[in-house]
């Protein structure tokens, strides 16, 4: 579904696109022929995306949003009617990430990663339809993560939020298929993407941020964000119902389905192996940890260099 030149530009509306994936899915879309609209929660860090993105798409227009308030979402669709007149595609992308064992997690945290990373969608989903209903080819993409299809240890509040997105997910393409509105289902596993710069962590802070940044640096774990972006949004153009990225993370969802007992005991393993804590701590973002030794900086250079790719030195959320 390539974009016709002599018609009118289609539309992208993209969430949590100021940084990471999200950025780099708007510049896939723009790069595609599609205009943009993208929104995130900083106004800075949106005008540091738009300046990038304009090399790659005609037109980017920014709105500061929260998506896990509804009245943000339907204003962020409004402005994307007055601005082009359309919506063709949607990409539910905005994220939080929160690291720490769950002794040391709290409600609120559970609570703030369901308002972005379920409600958002929901919020935007149900805000965009009427808009995609009118588009010759309307797209649907959902970005969840491998944490949505198999347990993670510390990182509970985001995986119970992107289970929930997968099932809403899987849901919502069996009952717009009839209405001719195709949803993808993006299943990510380790990206470098720069996240450690800018995830949240909470108990022995340090300690959860080095596996962390740790396991995301490692080449044959993790996936170059820009190839996982090219190819979330190829799926979303051909209309792939789901789109599993690394191998380590399709072999995992298999072996879940035929044996969750056996997934779920490793990840109790792997549990074992990570710092614990049972003092809680209030959340700070990776960049606002101690400078770490020269060693661990050494081991994730790849990670660090993805960041500046995407814009996660802006320190905006």
């Amino acid at each position: 579904m390539t974009p016709d030149p002599q018609r009118p530009a289609p539309v992208a509306v993209v969430t949590g696109a100021s940084r990471g994936l999200g950025f780099l899915l708007a510049r896939e879309f723009g790069r595609c022929g599609y205009d943009l609209v993208i929104c995130a929660r900083s106004e800075d860090g949106l005008a540091a995306a738009r300046e990038e993105l304009l090399h790659s798409a005609a037109r980017v227009h920014t709105v500061a949003c929260d998506v896990s308030v509804q009245t943000d979402v339907q204003r962020l669709v409004d402005e994307a009617e007055r601005e082009f007149g359309r919506v063709d595609v949607l990409v539910n992308n905005a994220g939080v990430i929160q690291v720490g064992p769950i002794n040391v997690m709290t409600t609120e945290h559970f609570s703030d990663a369901l308002g972005v990373m379920l409600w958002g969608m929901v919020h935007s989903t149900l805000a965009a339809l009427p808009l995609l209903r009118r588009s010759e080819n309307p797209v649907i993409v959902n970005v969840t993560s491998i944490g949505g299809k198999i347990p993670a240890p510390h990182l509970l509040p985001y995986t119970t939020a992107k289970f929930a997105a997968v099932g809403f997910s899987e849901g919502l393409r069996a009952e717009l298929t009839r209405d001719g509105i195709s949803v993808t289902t993006a299943v990510p596993g380790l990206m470098r993407t720069g996240s450690p710069r800018n995830a949240l962590f909470t108990g022995d802070r340090a300690a959860e941020h080095r596996w962390f940044a740790l396991a995301d640096s490692i080449p044959l774990l993790s996936m170059d964000a820009e190839r996982a972006a090219a190819r979330i949004v190829s799926a979303a153009l051909r209309g792939r119902p789901e789109v599993i990225l690394t191998p380590i993370a399709k072999i995992a969802v298999r072996l879940h389905g035929l044996a969750p007992g056996l997934t779920t005991r490793a990840a109790a393993v792997v549990d074992r192996l990570l710092p614990r804590s049972d003092t809680g701590s209030e959340p700070v973002p990776g960049h606002a940890l101690e400078e770490p030794p020269a060693w661990f900086r050494a081991l994730t250079a790849l990670t660090r260099r993805a960041a500046r790719r995407t814009n996660q030195y802006d320190d905006h959320r």
